[in-house]
């Protein structure tokens, strides 16, 4: 029995070093084809092990007819492996040239050779016989294994000379074949030598170790730069938020759209555009911007507002810039309020940042101003009445650019003469390197340029923007606002301390994130509360309610099993430790849509996005682990139902909510019933 014990040590070191990738159902849907012709040699191999091991053991007891036939397969499949590792080989070095070509034509006119000797077998041996009831090895028999020594020898010829000329990846791949092929040619002149000694197969074992050991060697390596990727991407995703935090705290709302998609993200929002129910975060920003703008949207500037957000219109607008403004009225209640709307395009090119400020009073001052335009007949009046609000006036000559420079000294807003100068704009763009924060440099320097401001004042008589000053070391926010005389021939440039303004500003809008996000958060679990999804419900449905086909969604209502036991058998603190593992199960599962906790044991995912298009996987997933759980009495037992949203004939969110919990009651029972 030694030459069936040899085949059996290698069958079972077979299966414990590739039980991994042998046992993997999803590598033909998720590996490289690499991988799957790989999954394919080692079947192959462990096929071949097989006969082998029957080989031993029928020569042994000298069963002569089940020996021959076992001898068939034996050779069909030796050179069914020689085929399949010629496959795996040339994907797994990514040839695609005349060396792929060459050993996979070798490898497929050694099986057809040997096939064809097989047959003829059964007439003439060529290849073995029994004669005598002992196996006796003929010329055929050695020139398959001389031809696959020769197959070997010049794959790893090849293999050492590319490996030689690579670096990485590539080097190791050449000396992973290389490697294997040098084995197999030294156990297949050893197997030639001694006919009844098992040397094919410790040959192959040996080869699948080498390949093995520098698979592993290739997964460290793809682990190592996986791991340099999401340390320069959590840099990078550090920095981006930094950035969108401080500026989203100068805006009601600032808005991340990815531009092909339309998915978006709310950043931060006012008390104020808070009430008008406007979605955190969604799926379609044109299609939902654009319903909002119909809803809110003063009845005079809707038809301009919903024109507006449209993917190609704002593309358009911002070719040869990097960002344009508009604004139009928004009814807050019953009071309408100007707000302007900035749009810009971010550094990827692949995402909008659009930003919402409320400019109402800025309207109301600049009325108020354009009335004093018209009392004051003098620059001297009109730059008196704005020295109240500003630090320092510039009167700028559009013509030529010379200018005088005016501050304000005491509280009854007189003026003296701080500067004069030739050219305004010149100047500037010498002292700005020197006083404007570096953040703010090459935006400044952009607009204080004669030609922007008289296209920027084209529609709008003030045109404003903040921008921070660095004085001795330290940050302060000014706002610069520019308008022109009355008379046309000048710009009359303000500037204003606002750095208290912006302090108290963002202490404020702190303060309000920080209570509105409390107020939707389940306390216990982390989720989203019942306040969260009625308030999700209210939006979803007031989308169906205006007749717009809403995106796909679907509802999951989960209700807790066994939560009344817990709680009577081990005390209701394990009870909201029962509760915390359903939330967590439901969040890991559903991980790209939001779970609420909308009752003491009831919970319902609103599917959207890839977890809906996923959502039968998804919901399979959760029950077998639900099931699991059960059947085993470790863990949380969830009965769970779920509905889609068919725009046909739904009318109502609560629809398939109750379809939904109908489902879920189903569930329940048989939870029950099979537990």
């Amino acid at each position: 029995m030694n030459y069936a014990s040899v085949g059996t040590l290698a069958l079972i070191l077979h299966l414990i070093i590739n039980k991994e990738l042998l046992t993997r159902r999803d590598i033909n849907n998720t590996g490289s084809v690499a991988m799957i012709r790989y999954k394919q040699f080692l079947y192959g191999v462990l096929g071949y092990y097989i006969t082998d091991i029957l080989w031993g053991i029928l020569y042994r007891i000298h069963i002569i007819p089940l020996v021959y036939a076992d001898t068939v397969l034996y050779f069909t499949l030796m050179v069914l492996t020689v085929v399949l590792w010629v496959r795996f080989v040339t994907e797994y070095l990514e040839s695609k040239n005349r060396f792929a070509s060459l050993i996979r034509g070798i490898g497929w006119a050694i099986f057809l050779f040997t096939i064809v000797y097989l047959i003829i077998n059964f007439f003439i041996p060529i290849i073995f016989t029994f004669e005598g009831g002992e196996y006796t090895a003929l010329l055929g028999r050695y020139l398959t294994l001389i031809l696959q020594v020769l197959l070997y020898l010049l794959a790893s010829l090849y293999t050492f000379f590319m490996a030689s000329r690579s670096e990485g990846k590539e080097k190791i791949h050449n000396h992973a074949v290389g490697y294997t092929c040098l084995a197999m040619v030294i156990f297949i002149v050893l197997q030639i030598l001694y006919p009844l000694l098992p040397f094919y197969a410790m040959g192959c074992l040996i080869e699948i170790c080498i390949i093995h050991a520098y698979i592993e060697q290739d997964e460290k390596l793809d682990l190592d730069i996986e791991r340099q990727e999401n340390a320069v991407a959590n840099k990078e995703k550090e920095v981006y938020d930094q950035i969108a935090s401080s500026l989203a705290k100068d805006y009601e709302a600032i808005y991340y759209i990815d531009i092909e998609t339309g998915r978006y993200i709310e950043f931060s929002a006012s008390s104020t555009y808070e009430t008008m129910n406007v979605p955190m975060e969604g799926e379609d920003f044109y299609v939902e911007t654009m319903l909002n703008a119909g809803r809110y949207a003063h009845p005079d500037d809707r038809d301009f507002a919903q024109s507006l957000y449209h993917k190609e219109t704002m593309l358009k607008n911002l070719e040869g810039k990097n960002s344009y403004s508009y604004k139009y009225r928004i009814m807050v209640g019953d009071e309408a309020r100007y707000y302007r709307f900035t749009v810009m395009l971010s550094n990827d090119k692949k995402h909008f940042v659009f930003a919402i400020k409320d400019i109402q009073d800025e309207i109301t001052a600049e009325s108020i101003q354009m009335e004093n335009q018209k009392q004051h007949a003098t620059f001297s009046q009109i730059a008196e009445s704005l020295a109240y609000n500003y630090d320092e006036i510039y009167y700028v000559d559009i013509e030529n650019g010379s200018y005088v420079g005016y501050e304000s000294n005491n509280l009854y807003g007189l003026l003296e003469v701080k500067q004069t100068g030739d050219d305004f704009f010149e100047e500037s763009r010498n002292n700005i390197p020197k006083v404007i924060h570096k953040g703010d440099m090459e935006r400044i320097l952009s607009i204080v340029n004669k030609d922007y401001l008289l296209s920027a004042l084209e529609s709008k008589k003030q045109y404003d923007i903040d921008y921070r000053l660095m004085v001795e070391g330290k940050r302060h926010y000014v706002r610069m606002s520019v308008r022109k005389s009355s008379d046309m021939t000048h710009f009359i440039i303000g500037v204003e301390n606002i750095d208290k303004e912006m302090k108290k500003e963002k202490e404020h809008l702190r303060a309000l994130n920080s209570e509105r996000e409390l107020a939707r958060r389940d306390e216990l679990t982390g989720t989203k509360n019942k306040t969260a999804y009625m308030e999700l419900e209210k939006s979803v449905q007031a989308n169906i309610d205006n007749g717009m086909d809403y995106l796909p969604f679907g509802i999951v209502v989960c209700d807790v099993n066994g939560l009344k036991q817990v709680n009577d058998v081990e005390g209701h603190k394990a009870g909201d430790e029962y509760i915390k593992a359903c939330a967590k199960l439901l969040c890991d599962v559903f991980d790209h849509s939001p779970v609420f906790r909308i009752g003491g044991d009831e919970f319902v995912v609103f599917l959207r996005g890839d977890d809906y298009n996923s959502r039968k996987e998804l919901m399979e997933k959760f029950r077998l682990e639900v099931r699991k759980n059960r059947d085993e009495g470790s863990g949380p037992v969830i009965a769970a139902g779920m509905s889609e949203y068919d725009p046909d004939t739904d009318d109502s969110v609560t629809d398939i909510f109750e379809r939904a919990d109908y489902k879920m009651y189903n569930d329940k029972q048989e939870l029950k019933s099979n537990g």
